[in-house]
């Protein structure tokens, strides 16, 4: 039984139509009950409050350990993975994560299932079972998720901020755990890791420490049933909520400079300092309110003055690290190499700005403004999937009072001059802690972070050397930001007088599609324009392509200055380089919309390149290609991949080769060619009338085609490109061997590709089911069992409207062919899991299935991307999910075993595979050895990508261009 239903009212956005409720259960368990009759999915989430922080000493990672391990079984439900196994077939997903103080389980089903996945999840809390076999299996988890994480900058440097701390204080721990602190070491203390984790768990895990969000479509009184029932069994063992004592900073980890060597190229500086916590006054935002203005892109901005010298490329600042007992302040700076060269000014300027802060005095109508964004955003947010929001709320549960739980610190509405300047006063040069990042510091650091090995030196830095580059600094001229034109004033909603419930083909010309879809189901004042700029010059050459990303990049460059506003009122914009040239896509509130557009449509024509933002763009995508070495090992299994079948791809050697030739005259020269030839795909959708939408892209057409010199023409029938994909051979495996990238990296990688058909709604629907069906069992068997490692994954692949799977697995403990092996042994067990599926499980999955087909688009985000990429693959099947449904409901179970059969059994004759092996340093002996080896019968090994591609015939284009289209 509940204590009450103490009736409090909760803060909701106007537009929001859901009911809350919240109850406190006999056990002290406090739950927000949410009830959405649209939901298409249910979810639940469990916040406790109990984290890393609150690992023993010597058993670091302990809380994460059991997170990982309250998914295994409970004495309810014994069965191994069951758990998982059941949200899996009933369309739902599950995960968790640990923090410093709280650790989140979630999960998502479809309503059918919703019962007993809760009666399941509720288990956790209750009896899990903690067996020792999953125990040690699961130990090797968390050392595999280490493992990925070893060679990522923001793991090493987030920890080396910890090191630097004081060592009695929680924020210093390393907080995920490994082989070492969970096994090696408790076992050499005479310590048994099952025994301490059931006592950690027994001693923190107390119902009063917890916050439960249940989110379904039915009422609340039965939902509060639900919650009584599967809930109340929690022990409370009234156990207090752990707090930090002491400051994680003392007098000696302040005014330092660390000089650290990052794995990637590119230089770094962030400026730390210890403030109050936001959230003993989130309703004053003092954080929000000095990282607005600190981290603003406007003119006269830290950012803009840090650019316009050439010293940076991106700026954030904000609150980073925090909790209710502390918290840090940073603003992180990525630096060119003239940047890094000018370490002292960057930091001078920076503190020079917050001196203009102190002297402008906390401005009452940079809050007003603020606080008015904050309240827009929050009253037509979007709806986001059930699973994301219950995530969100639990934790909001653990800090803010009842009637913000909703809300959390994004309303900041209290003006309060004294509280913002009690934290701007605490950024002082006397309380900074200054990270500078750069590999120019290899060889000259004299110190090793002991978890990653991250290399560092410390310098101490006196409150006057600071003021000596505060003094120094180029005296540019700094100011706070003008007021905001592009909040928007008018949020009403169009009148359509069409309720058109699938995108129609609104006009067309010579020079452009546009295909048009209203607002019937949000009912928000916001719009999404996408157009795709065709230009056949775009991908013909490596130059072609590096100089068509540099363009994109340089319009967004000259853009931002007067764009930033829009970001900031909630406008988003994006340019962005495609296959086949370019795309503008914008998405907001769409009163002020049409301005953006008109103004980026005008940069586009009036485009000059400026000499000096073109060296730093190039020194930015140079050290990005550079840095590709450093991607994660399934990443560049990936990449191969798409270089293998893509028609279409050059690989990043080439690029990487032309870019250093590349100067600013040679994108001068190529931006007219480049644009002489284009057509544009448009898509407008959301709260525009048509004819707005219409007028929208005959302005675009005018301002590029139509001028007494018109900067495009339109494109000839031969000249409209399509992205084709290699057709592989049936009863081929191809197999790609290639070694590791980055010689320090110990993970492999494979990726084992299937080939199954070029679009069509019945073979869709069978190797959409078979994926569903086997997802799972492939993750318990290849992850849980055998441990192959952290990242294991099956999921279907989609190039182009040709469709296929892909099982993607990083593992140390075996090599690439080792994986291999082990996916064709699952696939092979798997085999007669599905010819023994009983009629009922056939019919169940078949359900559970269509439920997700029939799931509606949650946001005009989600809506858009569904349908723009029926447009950009030319398949325009915008009915598709109903058809899909259509043909689920007439497949067959004998139909589904023949798709497996033909196309993915082991030695199937029709079957197209291909495997992409990376090897990391652990396994090159097997990577000769692989290599060298003759191969079996049925298998071909490729040895040059382009000889290969050149040699296979490609799958037609559903893309014909401009005729491709049913009017």
């Amino acid at each position: 039984m509940a204590m009450g239903k103490e009736e409090v009212e909760i803060v909701k956005a106007r537009i929001d139509k859901r009911q809350y409720r919240r109850i406190v259960l006999r056990n002290s368990l406090e739950v927000l009950l949410i009830s959405d009759p649209d939901t298409d999915k249910c979810a639940a989430s469990m916040n406790v409050a109990v984290g890393s922080f609150s690992d023993p000493d010597g058993l670091e990672g302990l809380a994460h350990f059991l997170e990982h391990m309250l998914f295994y079984a409970s004495e309810k439900y014994p069965v191994e993975d069951s758990y998982s196994k059941y949200i899996a077939e009933h369309g739902g997903s599950t995960n968790a994560f640990t923090a410093s103080d709280q650790t989140n389980y979630y999960f998502d089903v479809n309503p059918d299932g919703f019962d007993e996945a809760l009666d399941r999840f509720s288990q956790f809390f209750i009896k899990p079972l903690m067996s020792a076999d999953a125990t040690m299996r699961e130990i090797k988890a968390v050392d595999s998720e280490n493992q990925k994480n070893l060679l990522s900058d923001a793991w090493r440097m987030n920890q080396l901020q910890k090191h630097l701390s004081a060592e009695d204080h929680p924020y210093h721990k390393f907080s995920t755990g490994n082989w070492d602190t969970l096994e090696v070491g408790p076992k050499a203390k005479g310590l048994d890791t099952r025994l301490e984790l059931i006592k950690f768990y027994e001693e923190n895990y107390s119902a009063n420490l917890m916050h439960l969000v249940i989110y379904t479509s039915e009422s609340l009184d039965t939902i509060q049933n639900l919650v009584e029932e599967k809930f109340q069994d929690i022990r409370n063992i009234d156990r207090s909520s752990f707090h930090c004592s002491g400051k994680p900073c003392k007098s000696e980890h302040l005014q330092i400079l660390v000089r650290t060597v990052p794995i990637k190229q590119g230089h770094k500086v962030r400026i730390v300092w210890p403030v109050t916590p936001e959230i003993r006054h989130y309703k004053e935002g003092p954080c929000r309110y000095l990282g607005h203005l600190i981290g603003h892109e406007g003119e006269g901005s830290l950012y803009y003055i840090l650019k316009t010298l050439g010293w940076a490329t991106s700026l954030s600042a904000g609150e980073g690290d925090c909790n209710l007992d502390f918290s840090f302040f940073e603003v992180v700076i990525d630096l060119t190499d003239a940047g890094h060269e000018h370490i002292q000014d960057v930091v001078g300027l920076s503190f020079k700005y917050i001196e203009l802060l102190q002297h402008s005095g906390v401005c009452k109508w940079i809050f007003d403004e603020l606080s008015a964004v904050c309240e827009t955003k929050f009253h037509y947010q979007d709806k986001i999937r059930p699973i994301d929001y219950v995530v969100n709320t639990a934790s909001n549960m653990q800090l803010y009072p009842p009637r913000d739980w909703l809300t959390g610190s994004t309303l900041p509405s209290k003006f309060s001059p004294s509280i913002i300047q009690m934290v701007l006063d605490d950024l002082s040069p006397n309380n900074v802690r200054i990270f500078w990042v750069s590999k120019f510091f290899e060889g000259d650091t004299n110190m090793a972070e002991p978890w990653y090995g991250t290399t560092y030196s410390i310098e101490r830095i006196t409150d006057s050397l600071i003021q000596e580059w505060i003094l120094s600094a180029p005296n540019e001229r700094m100011h706070l930001p003008a007021p905001n034109v592009f909040i928007p004033t008018d949020l009403s909603l169009r009148n359509v007088q069409e309720k058109v419930n699938l995108p129609v083909l609104l006009r067309r010309s010579p020079y452009s599609t546009l295909w048009y879809k209203p607002d019937t189901m949000f009912s928000t004042p916001k719009a999404y324009v996408k157009i795709d700029f065709h230009c056949p010059h775009a991908g013909d050459s490596p130059e072609a392509v590096v100089l068509t990303d540099i363009l994109t990049r340089l319009l967004m460059d000259y853009l931002n200055e007067y764009a930033y506003y829009a970001q900031v009122a909630g406008l988003y914009y994006g340019i962005n380089h495609t296959d086949s040239g370019f795309q503008v896509t914008l998405l907001g509130y769409n009163h002020k919309l049409r301005i953006l557009l008109e103004t980026i449509v005008e940069k586009i024509a009036i485009f000059k390149v400026k000499s000096d933002r073109f060296s730093v763009i190039k020194e930015t995508v140079t050290k990005e290609y550079q840095n590709f070495k450093f991607q994660q090992p399934y990443q560049q299994a990936m990449y191969y991949c798409a270089l293998i079948l893509q028609d279409q791809c050059w690989p990043w050697m080439e690029k990487f080769e032309v870019l250093s030739h590349l100067e600013a005259e040679d994108l001068d020269n190529f931006v007219p060619k480049l644009l002489s030839r284009a057509f544009l795909e448009c898509y407008i959708a959301g709260n525009i009338e048509s004819s707005e939408a219409e007028s929208m892209i005959q302005h675009t057409e005018v301002v590029l085609f139509k001028g007494s010199k018109p900067l495009c023409q339109p494109l000839f029938p031969s000249q409209h490109l399509t992205n084709r994909v290699v057709k592989l051979e049936r009863g081929i495996s191809y197999l790609y061997p290639s070694e590791g990238l980055n010689p320090s990296d110990e993970n492999s990688a494979l990726l084992h590709y299937i080939q199954v058909h070029r679009d069509n709604f019945k073979l869709n629907v069978k190797l959409q089911l078979f994926a569903l069906i086997a997802k799972q069992p492939a993750f318990h068997q290849l992850r849980s069992v055998e441990q192959l490692g952290y990242i294991t994954v099956l999921m279907q692949r989609h190039d182009s409207g040709i469709h296929g799977l892909q099982f993607i697995i990083q593992s140390t403990v075996k090599d690439p062919r080792g994986i291999d092996q082990r996916v064709e042994a699952f696939l092979k067990v798997f085999e007669n899991k599905l010819y023994e599926m009983t009629a009922d499980e056939f019919k169940s999955n078949v359900n559970t299935l269509i439920d997700m087909k029939l799931e509606r688009h949650k946001n005009l985000r989600e809506e858009s991307a569904f349908y723009w990429r029926e447009i950009y693959d030319g398949t325009l099947k915008f009915d598709r999910r109903e058809s899909e449904v259509a043909e689920l409901r007439q497949l067959s179970q004998q139909e589904l075993i023949d798709f497996f059969d033909e196309y993915v059994k082991v030695g199937a004759p029709q079957k197209k595979a291909l495997s992409v092996r990376v090897y990391g340093n652990l396994h090159s002996s097997e990577y000769k050895a692989d290599n060298s080896e003759s191969l079996e019968p049925g298998s071909l090994k490729i040895d040059d990508i382009f000889i290969f591609r050149r040699s296979r015939p490609l799958y037609g284009s559903f893309k014909g261009g401009f005729g491709h289209m049913k009017l």
